[in-house]
């Protein structure tokens, strides 16, 4: 079963700072935690892919309605209060085991070397249906 879990920073649970106000030594503690998370994942054969996301600034929405030019915008707007940091596509045998594998992300190294405490969300990655029916 594949899960997807993506990494939303912003509000979280520790109260700790957004990472532009974290020293450069907590930054890279946070990252080896994230890149050995990855290799361990890798190692057991669960790590589908694991991706960070540039910031909302440098997001974009398209709508198109099948003719002329699309629709670009800029988004999401600076008032949002979180933002999709990144995420890990993993194939597990159970969503206990995604679950599992969700809540040692969420506790990662931040400000002060204290969890994060960073809410991640676990979502089921279904198959298309038949396009023969």
């Amino acid at each position: 079963m594949r899960y997807m879990l993506l990494q939303n920073y912003g509000q979280v649970a520790s109260g700790c700072p957004p990472m532009n106000e974290w020293t450069e030594a907590e930054i890279a503690a946070h990252i080896r935690f994230q890149i050995a998370l990855n290799a361990e994942l890798a190692q057991t054969g669960e790590l589908v892919d694991a991706q960070g996301l540039a910031g909302p600034e440098q997001a974009k929405f398209v709508v198109w309605d099948g003719t002329g030019a699309p629709v670009v915008t800029d988004g999401p707007f600076g008032e949002a209060k979180e933002l999709l940091a990144g995420y890990r596509v993993i194939d597990v045998d159970s969503a206990e085991r995604a679950i599992e594998i969700a809540a040692r992300a969420s506790a990662a190294p931040a400000a002060g070397g204290k969890p994060i405490m960073q809410p991640i969300e676990v979502r089921q990655v279904l198959s298309a249906p038949d396009p023969e029916l």
